[in-house]
């Protein structure tokens, strides 16, 4: 499985945070953070596909695949953080920044630290999560029959 950006985690923790996400047997259901899109998560055994550009064109897990990771348990990570997420417009962002996803992060976690939230908390739960999807068995395709 290829690796994704680390942004991707952050980008979940929003789609959790504003309750994008519904989730049944072997499938989920994820709004974008502008809330003008939609996809659609599916999974079998150990193979997951996803309707999102990052899942579907570049091969590794995007934001809605570790977004249901992180919901159903795969991957831990501390739900305190979640909450300093919510409401973040992660396409406008990314657009205003050019596309420089670290940019972005940075963006937010500056306005978080100037809030007097502990972003080193945040930044090392984030490092856990993406070193747990460094081990993952799981593949990714672009369908699942």
């Amino acid at each position: 499985m290829k690796i994704p950006p680390i942004s991707k985690i952050y980008e979940a923790f929003s789609a959790i945070a504003d309750n994008r996400i519904t989730i049944t047997k072997e499938e989920a259901i994820i709004k974008s953070s502008d809330y003008k899109k939609t996809y659609t998560v599916k999974w079998k055994e150990n193979l997951y596909a996803s309707t999102d550009n990052a899942t579907y064109w570049q091969g590794y897990p995007g934001y809605p695949v570790i977004a249901v990771w992180l919901l159903t348990g795969i991957l831990p990570y501390n739900s305190d953080n979640i909450k300093y997420f919510k409401n973040i417009n992660w396409h406008e962002l990314n657009e205003k920044n050019k596309r420089d996803y670290d940019k972005s992060i940075n963006d937010v976690l500056n306005e978080l630290a100037s809030q007097n939230i502990d972003t080193e908390k945040i930044e090392e739960d984030v490092d856990n999560i993406y070193s747990e999807i460094k081990k993952l068995p799981f593949q990714i395709a672009r369908k699942i029959k």
